[in-house]
Protein backbone atom coordinates (compact mmCIF):
# COMPACT_ATOMS: atom_id res chain seq x y z
CA UNK A 1 0.00 0.00 0.00
CA UNK A 2 1.17 3.66 -0.71
CA UNK A 3 0.31 7.31 0.72
CA UNK A 4 0.43 10.15 -1.50
CA UNK A 5 0.90 11.75 2.22
CA UNK A 6 2.72 11.30 4.97
CA UNK A 7 1.36 8.47 7.79
CA UNK A 8 2.09 9.78 11.41
CA UNK A 9 1.97 7.33 14.87
CA UNK A 10 1.03 9.05 17.52
CA UNK A 11 2.47 6.17 19.52
CA UNK A 12 6.32 5.01 20.48
CA UNK A 13 5.12 1.49 20.91
CA UNK A 14 7.60 -0.67 18.56
CA UNK A 15 4.94 -3.25 17.98
CA UNK A 16 2.69 -1.09 16.61
CA UNK A 17 5.25 0.14 14.21
CA UNK A 18 6.18 -3.23 13.41
CA UNK A 19 2.86 -4.17 12.42
CA UNK A 20 2.18 -1.21 9.86
CA UNK A 21 6.09 -1.32 8.28
CA UNK A 22 4.42 -5.84 7.78
CA UNK A 23 2.11 -4.22 6.13
CA UNK A 24 4.27 -1.69 3.76
CA UNK A 25 4.07 1.27 5.67
CA UNK A 26 6.61 3.59 6.87
CA UNK A 27 4.89 5.90 9.43
CA UNK A 28 6.47 8.62 11.49
CA UNK A 29 6.84 8.17 15.05
CA UNK A 30 5.81 10.96 16.91
CA UNK A 31 3.76 10.20 20.56
CA UNK A 32 1.24 11.63 21.85
CA UNK A 33 0.63 13.26 25.48
CA UNK A 34 -2.58 12.21 26.61
CA UNK A 35 -3.27 10.46 29.87
CA UNK A 36 -4.43 7.61 29.23
CA UNK A 37 -7.63 7.73 32.16
CA UNK A 38 -10.62 5.50 31.93
CA UNK A 39 -14.11 7.05 32.64
CA UNK A 40 -15.63 4.41 34.52
CA UNK A 41 -19.10 5.39 33.07
CA UNK A 42 -18.06 3.93 29.69
CA UNK A 43 -17.36 0.66 28.37
CA UNK A 44 -14.22 -0.24 27.30
CA UNK A 45 -15.28 0.06 23.63
CA UNK A 46 -15.65 3.82 24.07
CA UNK A 47 -12.81 4.17 26.19
CA UNK A 48 -10.73 2.87 23.68
CA UNK A 49 -11.52 5.02 21.22
CA UNK A 50 -12.19 7.89 22.84
CA UNK A 51 -8.30 7.72 23.67
CA UNK A 52 -7.13 6.39 20.24
CA UNK A 53 -8.91 9.67 19.08
CA UNK A 54 -7.64 11.91 21.79
CA UNK A 55 -4.04 10.82 21.02
CA UNK A 56 -4.51 10.82 17.00
CA UNK A 57 -6.02 15.01 17.52
CA UNK A 58 -3.07 15.82 20.21
CA UNK A 59 -0.27 15.06 17.94
CA UNK A 60 -2.46 16.08 14.77
CA UNK A 61 -2.45 19.98 15.92
CA UNK A 62 1.16 19.90 14.79
CA UNK A 63 0.85 18.16 11.65
CA UNK A 64 0.47 20.24 8.83
CA UNK A 65 -0.54 17.58 6.35
CA UNK A 66 -0.72 13.92 6.70
CA UNK A 67 -2.77 10.72 7.94
CA UNK A 68 -2.58 10.45 12.13
CA UNK A 69 -2.98 7.04 13.61
CA UNK A 70 -4.09 7.13 17.41
CA UNK A 71 -4.40 3.62 19.40
CA UNK A 72 -5.40 2.30 22.76
CA UNK A 73 -5.61 -1.28 23.96
CA UNK A 74 -7.27 -1.58 27.00
CA UNK A 75 -7.17 -5.79 29.16
CA UNK A 76 -10.05 -6.04 30.66
CA UNK A 77 -10.98 -9.20 33.09
CA UNK A 78 -14.13 -9.41 35.13
CA UNK A 79 -15.04 -5.50 34.28
CA UNK A 80 -11.88 -4.59 35.58
CA UNK A 81 -9.26 -2.54 33.54
CA UNK A 82 -5.56 -3.95 33.49
CA UNK A 83 -3.35 -1.33 32.33
CA UNK A 84 1.05 -1.10 32.33
CA UNK A 85 2.07 -2.74 35.45
CA UNK A 86 3.75 -0.52 38.11
CA UNK A 87 6.04 -2.44 39.13
CA UNK A 88 7.41 -6.52 39.07
CA UNK A 89 4.93 -6.96 41.99
CA UNK A 90 1.80 -5.75 40.36
CA UNK A 91 3.12 -7.38 37.35
CA UNK A 92 2.84 -10.76 39.18
CA UNK A 93 -0.58 -9.90 40.50
CA UNK A 94 -1.86 -9.29 37.09
CA UNK A 95 -0.55 -12.59 35.34
CA UNK A 96 -1.69 -14.55 38.97
CA UNK A 97 -5.53 -13.14 38.34
CA UNK A 98 -4.93 -13.82 34.09
CA UNK A 99 -4.17 -17.46 34.89
CA UNK A 100 -6.23 -20.17 33.94
CA UNK A 101 -8.72 -17.56 32.81
CA UNK A 102 -10.33 -15.55 29.43
CA UNK A 103 -9.99 -11.96 29.33
CA UNK A 104 -11.03 -9.44 26.37
CA UNK A 105 -8.90 -7.35 24.60
CA UNK A 106 -10.03 -4.08 23.36
CA UNK A 107 -7.83 -1.81 20.92
CA UNK A 108 -9.73 1.64 19.78
CA UNK A 109 -8.15 3.09 15.93
CA UNK A 110 -8.69 6.57 14.75
CA UNK A 111 -7.58 8.00 11.72
CA UNK A 112 -6.83 11.62 11.50
CA UNK A 113 -6.72 13.38 7.87
CA UNK A 114 -5.05 16.54 8.30
CA UNK A 115 -5.77 19.36 7.30
CA UNK A 116 -9.18 18.79 6.89
CA UNK A 117 -9.61 17.14 10.36
CA UNK A 118 -12.09 14.36 8.66
CA UNK A 119 -11.44 11.37 10.73
CA UNK A 120 -12.71 7.42 11.05
CA UNK A 121 -12.46 5.51 13.84
CA UNK A 122 -13.21 1.90 15.49
CA UNK A 123 -12.64 -0.83 17.68
CA UNK A 124 -11.96 -4.51 18.07
CA UNK A 125 -12.30 -7.12 20.34
CA UNK A 126 -10.60 -10.37 21.23
CA UNK A 127 -10.55 -12.91 23.85
CA UNK A 128 -7.88 -14.34 24.81
CA UNK A 129 -7.59 -17.70 27.25
CA UNK A 130 -4.46 -18.30 29.65
CA UNK A 131 -3.77 -21.45 30.42
CA UNK A 132 -2.87 -22.00 34.27
CA UNK A 133 0.69 -20.81 35.32
CA UNK A 134 2.38 -21.86 38.13
CA UNK A 135 3.97 -18.72 40.20
CA UNK A 136 7.82 -19.73 39.37
CA UNK A 137 7.16 -19.55 35.26
CA UNK A 138 5.16 -15.74 36.42
CA UNK A 139 8.24 -14.55 38.28
CA UNK A 140 10.95 -15.79 35.77
CA UNK A 141 8.85 -13.72 32.68
CA UNK A 142 8.23 -10.89 34.94
CA UNK A 143 11.89 -10.56 36.13
CA UNK A 144 13.10 -10.73 32.23
CA UNK A 145 11.50 -7.25 32.01
CA UNK A 146 9.56 -7.49 29.05
CA UNK A 147 5.77 -6.89 30.75
CA UNK A 148 6.11 -3.42 32.30
CA UNK A 149 5.34 -1.57 28.94
CA UNK A 150 2.26 -4.33 27.97
CA UNK A 151 -1.32 -4.00 29.27
CA UNK A 152 -2.23 -6.69 31.13
CA UNK A 153 1.75 -7.09 31.81
CA UNK A 154 2.01 -9.46 28.47
CA UNK A 155 3.05 -9.77 25.22
CA UNK A 156 1.29 -11.95 23.12
CA UNK A 157 4.05 -11.65 20.24
CA UNK A 158 7.04 -12.32 23.45
CA UNK A 159 9.24 -15.19 22.76
CA UNK A 160 8.03 -16.46 26.33
CA UNK A 161 4.97 -14.51 26.80
CA UNK A 162 3.13 -16.21 24.04
CA UNK A 163 2.97 -19.73 25.48
CA UNK A 164 0.92 -18.59 28.48
CA UNK A 165 -1.80 -18.33 25.41
CA UNK A 166 -3.96 -21.34 24.99
CA UNK A 167 -6.71 -20.02 23.16
CA UNK A 168 -7.41 -17.11 21.18
CA UNK A 169 -10.83 -16.01 19.69
CA UNK A 170 -10.73 -12.88 17.11
CA UNK A 171 -7.78 -10.71 15.56
CA UNK A 172 -4.71 -11.67 17.01
CA UNK A 173 -2.90 -9.17 15.47
CA UNK A 174 -5.39 -6.57 18.10
CA UNK A 175 -3.91 -8.90 21.15
CA UNK A 176 -0.51 -7.22 19.86
CA UNK A 177 -1.43 -3.82 19.55
CA UNK A 178 -3.52 -2.81 16.30
CA UNK A 179 -5.85 -4.96 14.49
CA UNK A 180 -4.28 -4.50 10.85
CA UNK A 181 -7.63 -6.30 8.57
CA UNK A 182 -10.25 -3.06 10.54
CA UNK A 183 -7.26 -1.16 10.41
CA UNK A 184 -6.48 -1.56 6.39
CA UNK A 185 -10.15 -0.74 6.05
CA UNK A 186 -10.48 2.53 7.78
CA UNK A 187 -7.46 3.45 5.85
CA UNK A 188 -9.59 2.41 2.34
CA UNK A 189 -12.06 5.39 3.44
CA UNK A 190 -9.30 7.95 2.81
CA UNK A 191 -8.81 6.32 -0.90
CA UNK A 192 -7.96 9.91 -2.32
CA UNK A 193 -4.94 9.53 -0.16
CA UNK A 194 -3.87 6.46 -1.44
CA UNK A 195 -1.70 6.27 -4.35
CA UNK A 196 -2.04 4.58 -7.31
CA UNK A 197 0.64 1.84 -8.01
Amino acid sequence: MQLSKPLILASRSPRRIALLRQIGLSPQVVPSNIAEEFDRGATPAENAVRLAHAKAVDVGRDVGNGLVIGADTIVVLDGDYLGKPDDERDAVRMLERLSGRTHVVVTGVSILDRPTDRSVSAYEETSVTFRNLPRGEIEAYVSQGTPMDKAGAYGIQDDYGAVFVSRVEGCYYNVVGLPLSKFHSMLQKFSSQLAER
